[in-house]
């Protein structure tokens, strides 16, 4: 709930940085096309495959093990599937949602036009007078009356698509690797792992050929989304790992490692000194 407020208000009421343009960048001139992968269905399977998914493995790993407690709960006893399946699902949101508050802190800061930039907004400058010619133009208006793709059009940088898709495919490709331990076939979860790549990928390349965003723009969006899908993980789900902590997944040393001193760091930077007393 947290994340979700900024994320709102960032929808609602960011004003992005107004950036301009030479008009003989032909990196903006390239058509609107409407999305191959629209922001809707990017949402419904980005987020309801993957929770479904995880609350059927919980129950097969539940049904297949022994030894699992059950929680009580206000007086109710909590399924030990029910409650894993919370956990992991309250991890994942919290990753993708904190992923999301980075890219659009990142998307209204910098304000980078998009590669349809001409087309949508039709500027009131004449580029074909030699006077602007190789001059950098932050004065001028659109002619097009559509304010919301006047104001999207200024949020390239990164790709929400991207970042979004590589979060929470990589997350369950993570979990995956983790907690599904069916025996019936060796290749069954890497297939679903290479499909959960292959779905963020698809959708991080469509944004590109569908003029939405600038290659570096995909690129950075991928890199930021897997990173905060692996630092979630690293961070929450190996917790608890003493009392059957919900992960288990190693990460590799040097990383784990890398990211335990980084924190310990973090925490001393900002912890206050022990006071000490006189008798």
């Amino acid at each position: 709930m947290e994340i979700s407020f900024p994320l709102l208000m960032f929808k609602l009421f960011g004003k992005p940085f107004e950036r301009g343009f030479f008009c003989d960048d032909a990196s903006l001139k390239h058509p609107y096309m409407d999305s191959t992968v629209p922001s809707a269905v990017m949402y419904v399977v980005g987020i309801l495959m993957p929770v479904s998914l995880m609350i059927l493995t919980e129950f097969i790993h539940y049904r297949q093990s022994n030894g699992q407690v059950a929680r009580i709960f206000m007086g109710r006893t909590i399924p030990p599937w029910i409650w894993n399946s919370y956990k992991v699902i309250g991890v994942f949101g919290f990753g993708v949602a904190c992923s999301h508050l980075t890219t659009d802190v990142a998307k209204y800061s910098l304000g980078r036009l998009r590669p349809h930039f001409f087309a949508v907004c039709q500027p009131n400058i004449d580029c074909t007078n030699t006077i602007f010619k190789n001059v950098y133009i932050e004065n001028f208006q659109c002619n097009s009356t559509n304010l919301h793709l006047i104001k999207e059009m200024r949020l390239s940088f990164p790709s929400g698509h991207s970042s979004f898709s590589a979060c929470t495919m990589v997350y369950f490709a993570m979990y995956l690797q983790a907690r599904m331990t069916w025996r019936g076939s060796k290749l069954l979860r890497h297939f679903l792992q290479y499909m959960c790549l292959l779905l963020a990928i698809g959708t991080a390349l469509s944004r590109i050929s569908d003029y939405k965003h600038h290659w570096s723009d995909v690129l950075a969006g991928i890199v930021q989304g897997s990173l905060a899908a692996i630092i979630t993980v690293s961070i929450f789900g190996n917790q608890d790992r003493t009392h059957g902590g919900f992960f288990m997944l190693r990460l590799p040393s040097c990383f784990s490692s890398f990211l335990s001193d980084l924190l310990d760091n973090f925490v001393h930077l900002f912890s206050l000194p022990t006071p000490t007393y006189l008798h």
